[in-house]
């Protein structure tokens, strides 16, 4: 009797398994045939500067064989005390992304204040067929970044016009009275050459 029992047991066991086994294929082929998004967050600025405009760009890819539905794209990750924004939303909605396609927006902000400031992943929420439930994914982080104090960056990085003014005023007397006494010298000895 033990050994009907185990092999009852072990039966009951396979069907379990060949169940869950046949039950997980079919949610992995379902799962094919959804959209699956893919998205990135980036600053296009080489320098985040206090005061000035820095450019966030999203993109969203659909690399799924289905139509993602509902997409929406979300960033709460600039407290309104330390950004302004100046241009773009911070919450954008498209009603589908084709399978194999791509979206992208461009938020612009203005730093309030300089330091080191991370720059979190925007939320993406989506639906990845018809009547399947919503899905939410993150965007790839650009991380930790300095943000630099105006006047620190304007004085490595501007031209400098009023500084090389004051320097050619400076260097003008220099240059100047010298040649007022050559040409003075020079004017005598042209005029004493031609009397004689």
């Amino acid at each position: 009797t033990r050994s009907r029992h185990s092999s009852t047991r072990l039966t009951m066991n396979f069907r379990w398994f060949v169940g869950l086994l046949l039950l997980l294929c079919s949610s992995s082929r379902a799962a094919e045939n959804d959209a699956h998004l893919l998205s990135s967050k980036e600053i296009l600025n080489q320098f985040a500067v206090e005061g000035k405009d820095l450019t966030v760009q999203y993109r969203i890819y659909n690399t799924g064989s289905s139509s993602a539905l509902s997409v929406t794209l979300k960033d709460d990750s600039f407290p309104d005390d330390q950004f302004e924004v100046v241009r773009g939303q911070q919450t954008v909605r498209w009603e589908r992304i084709s399978p194999g396609n791509n979206v992208s927006h461009a938020l612009i902000v203005k730093s309030l204040e300089a330091g080191t400031f991370n720059f979190t992943a925007a939320t993406v929420t989506y639906t990845p067929s018809e009547g399947a439930a919503e899905k939410t994914s993150f965007s790839s982080a650009p991380g930790p970044r300095m943000i630099v104090a105006g006047r620190d960056f304007d004085r490595q990085h501007s031209p400098h016009i009023l500084d090389w003014s004051a320097f050619a005023l400076m260097a003008a007397p220099t240059i100047a009275i010298p040649f007022v006494m050559w040409y003075s010298s020079y004017s005598r000895y042209n005029a004493k050459s031609k009397k004689a």
